[in-house]
Protein backbone atom coordinates (compact mmCIF):
# COMPACT_ATOMS: atom_id res chain seq x y z
CA UNK A 1 0.00 0.00 0.00
CA UNK A 2 2.75 2.53 0.79
CA UNK A 3 4.34 1.90 -2.52
CA UNK A 4 0.72 1.86 -4.43
CA UNK A 5 0.40 5.35 -2.47
CA UNK A 6 3.97 6.73 -3.68
CA UNK A 7 3.08 6.17 -7.19
CA UNK A 8 0.12 7.81 -7.01
CA UNK A 9 1.63 10.49 -5.60
CA UNK A 10 3.92 11.54 -8.35
CA UNK A 11 1.14 10.69 -10.68
CA UNK A 12 -0.94 13.53 -8.94
CA UNK A 13 2.12 15.65 -8.91
CA UNK A 14 2.38 14.97 -12.58
CA UNK A 15 -0.95 15.69 -13.24
CA UNK A 16 -0.54 18.88 -11.68
CA UNK A 17 2.70 20.23 -13.46
CA UNK A 18 0.89 19.70 -16.86
CA UNK A 19 -2.24 21.35 -15.52
CA UNK A 20 0.00 24.53 -14.29
CA UNK A 21 1.82 24.62 -17.59
CA UNK A 22 -1.57 24.62 -19.66
CA UNK A 23 -3.12 26.99 -17.40
CA UNK A 24 0.10 29.48 -17.95
CA UNK A 25 0.22 28.66 -21.60
CA UNK A 26 -4.35 29.96 -22.00
CA UNK A 27 -3.44 32.80 -19.98
CA UNK A 28 -0.61 33.81 -22.32
CA UNK A 29 -2.21 33.46 -25.00
CA UNK A 30 -5.12 35.58 -23.92
CA UNK A 31 -2.52 38.15 -22.86
CA UNK A 32 -2.69 37.48 -18.91
CA UNK A 33 0.76 37.91 -18.04
CA UNK A 34 0.13 38.40 -14.31
CA UNK A 35 -1.48 35.04 -14.46
CA UNK A 36 0.48 32.95 -16.78
CA UNK A 37 3.85 34.31 -14.90
CA UNK A 38 2.31 33.22 -11.64
CA UNK A 39 1.92 29.26 -12.97
CA UNK A 40 5.33 29.31 -15.27
CA UNK A 41 7.55 31.01 -12.34
CA UNK A 42 7.16 27.93 -9.64
CA UNK A 43 7.18 25.09 -12.55
CA UNK A 44 10.30 26.96 -14.08
CA UNK A 45 11.79 26.72 -10.25
CA UNK A 46 11.19 23.21 -9.92
CA UNK A 47 13.06 22.79 -13.36
CA UNK A 48 10.25 22.68 -15.62
CA UNK A 49 11.74 22.86 -19.01
CA UNK A 50 8.94 23.85 -21.25
CA UNK A 51 7.67 26.47 -18.20
CA UNK A 52 11.61 27.85 -18.31
CA UNK A 53 11.46 28.28 -21.85
CA UNK A 54 8.04 30.47 -21.93
CA UNK A 55 9.87 32.25 -19.27
CA UNK A 56 12.48 33.39 -21.36
CA UNK A 57 9.97 34.30 -23.28
CA UNK A 58 8.06 36.66 -21.40
CA UNK A 59 11.46 38.22 -19.76
CA UNK A 60 12.68 38.73 -23.92
CA UNK A 61 9.25 40.34 -24.63
CA UNK A 62 8.65 41.91 -21.53
CA UNK A 63 5.72 40.60 -20.86
CA UNK A 64 4.24 40.72 -17.19
CA UNK A 65 7.89 41.94 -16.40
CA UNK A 66 10.17 44.31 -17.01
CA UNK A 67 12.31 43.72 -20.47
CA UNK A 68 15.62 41.54 -19.04
CA UNK A 69 17.84 39.69 -22.16
CA UNK A 70 20.31 38.48 -19.80
CA UNK A 71 17.46 36.75 -17.17
CA UNK A 72 15.84 35.51 -20.63
CA UNK A 73 18.49 34.04 -21.66
CA UNK A 74 19.45 32.23 -17.99
CA UNK A 75 16.14 30.97 -18.25
CA UNK A 76 16.69 29.77 -22.32
CA UNK A 77 19.77 27.99 -21.26
CA UNK A 78 17.79 26.08 -18.16
CA UNK A 79 15.44 24.53 -20.63
CA UNK A 80 18.19 24.16 -23.41
CA UNK A 81 20.18 22.05 -21.30
CA UNK A 82 17.41 19.63 -20.70
CA UNK A 83 17.25 19.01 -24.37
CA UNK A 84 14.28 21.54 -25.03
CA UNK A 85 14.17 22.17 -28.72
CA UNK A 86 11.93 25.66 -28.50
CA UNK A 87 14.58 26.90 -25.79
CA UNK A 88 17.57 25.78 -27.98
CA UNK A 89 16.42 27.50 -30.54
CA UNK A 90 15.59 30.56 -28.98
CA UNK A 91 19.44 30.68 -27.26
CA UNK A 92 20.91 30.14 -30.75
CA UNK A 93 18.74 33.37 -31.74
CA UNK A 94 20.53 35.75 -28.89
CA UNK A 95 23.61 34.30 -29.67
CA UNK A 96 23.48 35.86 -33.33
CA UNK A 97 22.32 38.83 -32.07
CA UNK A 98 24.16 39.40 -28.77
CA UNK A 99 21.26 39.96 -27.15
CA UNK A 100 22.10 39.14 -23.06
CA UNK A 101 24.93 36.89 -24.28
CA UNK A 102 28.34 37.28 -26.36
CA UNK A 103 27.78 37.44 -29.65
CA UNK A 104 28.75 34.02 -30.49
CA UNK A 105 28.14 32.82 -34.33
CA UNK A 106 29.67 28.99 -33.41
CA UNK A 107 27.53 29.01 -30.13
CA UNK A 108 23.99 30.14 -32.88
CA UNK A 109 25.18 27.29 -34.80
CA UNK A 110 25.52 24.65 -32.41
CA UNK A 111 22.46 25.52 -30.06
CA UNK A 112 20.22 26.01 -33.74
CA UNK A 113 21.50 22.58 -34.53
CA UNK A 114 20.81 20.55 -31.33
CA UNK A 115 17.16 22.03 -31.52
CA UNK A 116 17.00 21.56 -35.41
CA UNK A 117 17.93 17.96 -35.06
CA UNK A 118 14.57 17.31 -32.72
CA UNK A 119 12.53 19.03 -35.86
CA UNK A 120 12.29 22.49 -35.05
CA UNK A 121 11.48 24.50 -38.24
CA UNK A 122 12.85 27.61 -36.97
CA UNK A 123 16.03 26.24 -35.85
CA UNK A 124 16.65 24.67 -39.17
CA UNK A 125 15.96 27.81 -41.44
CA UNK A 126 18.35 29.62 -39.11
CA UNK A 127 20.94 27.03 -39.83
CA UNK A 128 20.44 27.14 -43.36
CA UNK A 129 20.77 30.67 -43.44
CA UNK A 130 24.14 30.00 -41.46
CA UNK A 131 25.55 27.49 -43.77
CA UNK A 132 24.01 30.00 -47.24
CA UNK A 133 26.11 33.06 -45.35
CA UNK A 134 29.31 30.78 -44.02
CA UNK A 135 29.22 32.59 -40.19
CA UNK A 136 29.52 29.83 -37.85
CA UNK A 137 30.13 27.01 -40.50
CA UNK A 138 31.81 26.68 -43.05
CA UNK A 139 29.85 27.80 -46.02
CA UNK A 140 28.14 24.63 -47.47
CA UNK A 141 25.15 25.15 -49.93
CA UNK A 142 24.59 21.69 -50.32
CA UNK A 143 23.76 21.39 -46.56
CA UNK A 144 21.83 24.91 -46.59
CA UNK A 145 19.53 23.07 -49.18
CA UNK A 146 19.49 20.00 -47.02
CA UNK A 147 18.55 22.27 -43.99
CA UNK A 148 15.97 24.87 -45.74
CA UNK A 149 14.11 21.41 -47.34
CA UNK A 150 13.68 20.17 -44.03
CA UNK A 151 11.66 23.11 -42.70
CA UNK A 152 10.05 23.71 -45.84
CA UNK A 153 8.50 20.13 -45.52
CA UNK A 154 7.18 21.51 -42.38
CA UNK A 155 5.56 24.51 -43.89
CA UNK A 156 8.21 27.41 -42.74
CA UNK A 157 7.15 29.99 -44.97
CA UNK A 158 10.31 31.53 -45.10
CA UNK A 159 12.76 28.26 -45.54
CA UNK A 160 10.04 27.45 -49.01
CA UNK A 161 11.05 30.70 -50.09
CA UNK A 162 14.85 30.70 -50.11
CA UNK A 163 15.13 27.11 -50.98
CA UNK A 164 12.70 28.21 -54.05
CA UNK A 165 15.64 30.98 -54.75
CA UNK A 166 18.23 27.98 -54.34
CA UNK A 167 16.37 26.34 -57.50
CA UNK A 168 16.18 29.68 -59.51
CA UNK A 169 19.79 30.06 -58.61
CA UNK A 170 21.35 26.29 -58.94
CA UNK A 171 22.95 26.99 -55.98
CA UNK A 172 23.08 24.02 -53.74
CA UNK A 173 20.74 22.12 -55.91
CA UNK A 174 20.34 21.86 -60.02
CA UNK A 175 18.76 24.52 -61.24
CA UNK A 176 14.88 23.96 -61.73
CA UNK A 177 12.81 26.75 -62.10
CA UNK A 178 9.75 24.67 -61.87
CA UNK A 179 10.65 23.57 -58.33
CA UNK A 180 11.18 27.24 -57.43
CA UNK A 181 7.83 28.07 -58.73
CA UNK A 182 6.31 25.11 -56.79
CA UNK A 183 8.00 26.58 -53.35
CA UNK A 184 7.61 29.84 -54.02
CA UNK A 185 3.42 28.81 -54.33
CA UNK A 186 3.55 26.98 -51.01
CA UNK A 187 5.09 30.16 -49.59
CA UNK A 188 2.89 32.44 -51.24
CA UNK A 189 -0.19 30.71 -49.92
CA UNK A 190 0.94 31.50 -46.71
CA UNK A 191 0.69 35.35 -47.48
CA UNK A 192 4.85 35.47 -47.60
CA UNK A 193 4.90 38.93 -49.83
CA UNK A 194 8.84 37.73 -51.42
CA UNK A 195 7.01 34.47 -52.44
CA UNK A 196 4.07 36.56 -53.98
CA UNK A 197 6.19 38.75 -55.73
CA UNK A 198 8.69 35.70 -57.74
CA UNK A 199 5.90 34.05 -58.37
CA UNK A 200 4.27 36.69 -60.03
CA UNK A 201 7.68 37.55 -61.81
CA UNK A 202 7.24 33.58 -62.69
CA UNK A 203 4.25 33.76 -64.12
CA UNK A 204 4.94 37.02 -66.58
CA UNK A 205 8.18 35.90 -67.68
CA UNK A 206 6.70 31.99 -68.11
CA UNK A 207 9.61 30.37 -66.49
CA UNK A 208 8.94 27.16 -64.83
CA UNK A 209 4.99 28.05 -64.91
CA UNK A 210 2.69 28.39 -68.25
CA UNK A 211 3.14 32.29 -68.56
CA UNK A 212 -0.24 34.16 -67.42
CA UNK A 213 -0.12 38.02 -67.08
CA UNK A 214 -3.55 37.95 -65.06
CA UNK A 215 -1.61 35.11 -62.54
CA UNK A 216 1.38 37.16 -62.18
CA UNK A 217 -0.33 41.28 -61.46
CA UNK A 218 -2.53 38.93 -58.76
CA UNK A 219 0.49 38.04 -56.89
CA UNK A 220 2.45 41.17 -57.52
CA UNK A 221 -0.57 42.81 -56.29
CA UNK A 222 -0.71 40.59 -52.89
CA UNK A 223 2.73 41.46 -52.53
CA UNK A 224 2.56 44.89 -53.10
CA UNK A 225 -0.28 45.77 -50.69
CA UNK A 226 2.30 44.05 -47.79
CA UNK A 227 4.40 46.78 -49.01
CA UNK A 228 6.77 44.82 -50.88
CA UNK A 229 8.56 48.05 -52.58
CA UNK A 230 9.42 45.56 -55.52
CA UNK A 231 6.04 43.96 -56.47
CA UNK A 232 4.60 47.49 -55.96
CA UNK A 233 7.10 48.83 -59.20
CA UNK A 234 6.49 45.73 -61.14
CA UNK A 235 2.79 46.03 -60.79
CA UNK A 236 2.84 49.35 -61.69
CA UNK A 237 5.18 48.61 -65.21
CA UNK A 238 1.94 45.56 -65.69
CA UNK A 239 -0.58 48.91 -65.33
CA UNK A 240 1.88 51.43 -67.77
CA UNK A 241 1.75 48.47 -70.53
CA UNK A 242 -1.71 46.73 -69.59
CA UNK A 243 -0.28 43.31 -69.32
CA UNK A 244 -2.70 41.47 -67.00
CA UNK A 245 -4.62 44.37 -65.95
CA UNK A 246 -6.63 47.18 -68.03
CA UNK A 247 -3.93 49.81 -68.95
CA UNK A 248 -4.31 52.98 -65.93
CA UNK A 249 -1.83 55.40 -65.86
CA UNK A 250 -3.27 56.30 -62.40
CA UNK A 251 -2.93 52.75 -60.72
CA UNK A 252 0.88 52.92 -62.15
CA UNK A 253 1.49 55.99 -60.94
CA UNK A 254 0.00 55.17 -57.37
CA UNK A 255 2.33 51.87 -57.41
CA UNK A 256 5.55 53.75 -58.30
CA UNK A 257 4.65 56.67 -55.54
CA UNK A 258 4.39 53.72 -53.25
CA UNK A 259 7.89 52.10 -54.29
CA UNK A 260 9.77 55.13 -54.78
CA UNK A 261 8.68 56.78 -51.65
CA UNK A 262 10.56 53.33 -49.80
CA UNK A 263 13.71 54.57 -51.99
CA UNK A 264 13.38 52.16 -54.94
CA UNK A 265 15.03 53.49 -57.95
CA UNK A 266 13.57 52.32 -61.01
CA UNK A 267 10.38 53.90 -59.40
CA UNK A 268 11.83 57.09 -58.69
CA UNK A 269 12.93 57.09 -61.65
CA UNK A 270 9.88 56.25 -63.58
CA UNK A 271 7.81 58.63 -61.27
CA UNK A 272 9.90 61.41 -62.45
CA UNK A 273 9.19 60.25 -65.92
CA UNK A 274 5.34 60.51 -65.74
CA UNK A 275 5.27 63.72 -63.82
CA UNK A 276 7.24 64.81 -66.70
CA UNK A 277 5.10 63.61 -69.33
CA UNK A 278 1.89 64.05 -67.46
CA UNK A 279 0.99 60.62 -66.90
CA UNK A 280 -1.40 59.89 -64.32
CA UNK A 281 -0.79 63.35 -63.01
CA UNK A 282 -0.63 66.74 -64.07
CA UNK A 283 2.77 67.35 -65.69
CA UNK A 284 5.27 69.06 -63.51
CA UNK A 285 8.70 69.51 -64.14
CA UNK A 286 10.44 70.42 -60.36
CA UNK A 287 8.43 67.33 -59.08
CA UNK A 288 10.08 65.61 -62.32
CA UNK A 289 13.16 66.97 -61.25
CA UNK A 290 13.26 65.55 -57.14
CA UNK A 291 12.25 62.34 -58.38
CA UNK A 292 14.85 61.95 -61.15
CA UNK A 293 17.47 63.21 -58.97
CA UNK A 294 16.64 61.03 -55.83
CA UNK A 295 16.98 57.87 -58.22
CA UNK A 296 20.02 59.31 -60.16
CA UNK A 297 21.64 59.73 -57.12
CA UNK A 298 21.63 56.14 -56.34
CA UNK A 299 23.00 55.32 -59.60
CA UNK A 300 19.73 54.82 -61.74
CA UNK A 301 21.35 55.35 -65.11
CA UNK A 302 17.70 56.12 -67.28
CA UNK A 303 17.64 58.76 -64.00
CA UNK A 304 21.05 60.23 -65.04
CA UNK A 305 19.94 60.80 -68.60
CA UNK A 306 16.45 62.07 -68.18
CA UNK A 307 17.90 64.54 -65.10
CA UNK A 308 20.82 65.41 -68.31
CA UNK A 309 18.00 65.81 -70.36
CA UNK A 310 16.47 68.31 -68.27
CA UNK A 311 19.46 70.35 -67.71
CA UNK A 312 20.46 70.45 -71.11
CA UNK A 313 16.53 71.89 -72.11
CA UNK A 314 16.34 73.62 -68.93
CA UNK A 315 12.64 71.75 -68.04
CA UNK A 316 12.38 72.69 -64.59
CA UNK A 317 15.65 74.32 -63.37
CA UNK A 318 17.79 76.19 -65.46
CA UNK A 319 19.55 75.18 -68.38
CA UNK A 320 23.12 74.45 -67.72
CA UNK A 321 25.29 72.66 -69.83
CA UNK A 322 27.87 71.69 -67.45
CA UNK A 323 25.29 69.82 -65.13
CA UNK A 324 23.87 68.03 -68.39
CA UNK A 325 26.90 67.12 -69.48
CA UNK A 326 27.83 65.61 -66.01
CA UNK A 327 24.71 63.80 -65.66
CA UNK A 328 25.09 62.06 -69.17
CA UNK A 329 28.75 60.74 -67.89
CA UNK A 330 27.14 59.07 -64.89
CA UNK A 331 24.78 57.31 -67.00
CA UNK A 332 27.28 56.96 -70.13
CA UNK A 333 29.54 55.16 -67.59
CA UNK A 334 26.96 52.59 -67.40
CA UNK A 335 26.86 52.17 -71.01
CA UNK A 336 23.50 54.29 -72.11
CA UNK A 337 23.50 55.11 -75.01
CA UNK A 338 21.51 57.72 -75.46
CA UNK A 339 23.55 59.34 -72.66
CA UNK A 340 26.87 58.76 -74.89
CA UNK A 341 24.80 59.53 -78.05
CA UNK A 342 23.91 63.05 -76.22
CA UNK A 343 27.63 63.26 -75.42
CA UNK A 344 28.87 62.70 -78.46
CA UNK A 345 26.46 65.72 -80.13
CA UNK A 346 27.43 68.19 -77.27
CA UNK A 347 31.25 67.39 -78.13
CA UNK A 348 30.33 68.10 -81.72
CA UNK A 349 28.87 71.59 -81.83
CA UNK A 350 31.12 73.00 -78.59
CA UNK A 351 27.97 72.54 -76.20
CA UNK A 352 30.57 71.37 -73.07
CA UNK A 353 32.85 73.93 -74.19
CA UNK A 354 35.67 73.74 -76.83
CA UNK A 355 34.85 71.32 -79.91
CA UNK A 356 36.45 68.33 -79.61
CA UNK A 357 35.66 65.91 -82.43
CA UNK A 358 37.86 62.84 -81.20
CA UNK A 359 35.55 62.83 -77.80
CA UNK A 360 32.56 63.12 -80.33
CA UNK A 361 33.24 60.05 -82.22
CA UNK A 362 34.38 58.18 -79.41
CA UNK A 363 30.87 59.12 -77.80
CA UNK A 364 29.39 57.99 -81.07
CA UNK A 365 31.01 54.95 -81.23
CA UNK A 366 29.96 53.29 -78.12
CA UNK A 367 26.85 54.72 -78.61
CA UNK A 368 26.77 52.33 -81.98
CA UNK A 369 27.50 49.68 -80.42
CA UNK A 370 23.84 49.69 -79.32
CA UNK A 371 22.74 49.04 -83.05
CA UNK A 372 20.97 52.14 -83.51
CA UNK A 373 20.81 53.65 -87.18
CA UNK A 374 21.59 57.39 -85.96
CA UNK A 375 24.57 56.79 -83.64
CA UNK A 376 26.12 54.90 -86.68
CA UNK A 377 25.26 57.58 -89.00
CA UNK A 378 26.90 60.42 -86.64
CA UNK A 379 29.94 58.35 -86.38
CA UNK A 380 30.40 57.72 -90.22
CA UNK A 381 30.14 61.62 -90.22
CA UNK A 382 32.41 62.25 -87.95
CA UNK A 383 35.11 59.77 -89.30
CA UNK A 384 35.12 62.05 -92.65
CA UNK A 385 36.18 65.23 -90.33
CA UNK A 386 38.88 63.62 -88.95
CA UNK A 387 42.81 63.44 -89.95
CA UNK A 388 44.10 59.97 -89.18
CA UNK A 389 46.26 60.61 -86.40
CA UNK A 390 42.88 62.18 -84.64
CA UNK A 391 40.74 58.61 -86.04
CA UNK A 392 43.21 55.99 -84.47
CA UNK A 393 43.21 58.14 -80.93
CA UNK A 394 39.60 58.45 -81.02
CA UNK A 395 39.48 54.52 -81.86
CA UNK A 396 42.32 53.58 -79.41
CA UNK A 397 39.68 55.25 -76.51
CA UNK A 398 36.81 53.24 -77.61
CA UNK A 399 39.02 49.72 -77.93
CA UNK A 400 40.67 50.20 -74.07
CA UNK A 401 37.39 51.77 -72.50
CA UNK A 402 35.34 49.06 -70.33
CA UNK A 403 32.11 49.35 -68.66
CA UNK A 404 32.06 50.98 -65.64
CA UNK A 405 35.30 52.80 -66.04
CA UNK A 406 35.57 56.77 -66.83
CA UNK A 407 35.37 58.49 -69.42
CA UNK A 408 37.81 60.97 -70.92
CA UNK A 409 37.50 64.65 -70.90
CA UNK A 410 40.04 65.25 -73.07
CA UNK A 411 42.32 64.32 -75.99
CA UNK A 412 45.78 65.16 -77.50
CA UNK A 413 46.54 68.48 -79.28
CA UNK A 414 46.97 68.03 -83.40
CA UNK A 415 48.50 70.41 -85.67
CA UNK A 416 46.44 71.74 -88.53
CA UNK A 417 46.17 68.67 -90.82
CA UNK A 418 44.24 67.63 -93.69
CA UNK A 419 40.63 66.03 -92.91
CA UNK A 420 39.77 62.59 -94.09
CA UNK A 421 37.50 62.08 -97.18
Amino acid sequence: MKGYSWVLLLAVASMNCFAGFDEGSAAYEAKDYTTALSEFLPLASDGDAKSQAKLGVMYYNGEGLPQNYSQAASWYRKAAEQGNAEAQSYLGDMHIKGDGVAQDYGKAASWFSKAAEQGDSSAQYNLGLMYIKGIGVPKDYSQAASWYRKAAEQGNAFAQTNLGLMYIKGIGVPKDYSQAASWFQKSAEQGDNRSQYLLGLMFNSGEGVEQDYGKGASWLTKSAEQGNAFAQFNLGDMYIKGDGVSKDDNQAFHWFRKSAEQGNAEAQSYLGFMYNRGRGVPQNYSQATDWFRKAAEQGDAYAQYNLGLMYFNGEGLPQNYSQAASWFRKAGTQGHSDSLNNLGLGYEFGQYGAKNLVLAHFFYNLAAVSGDKQNKENRDRITLQLTSAQLNEAQELASKWVINQPLPTFTKTYPSAKKRK
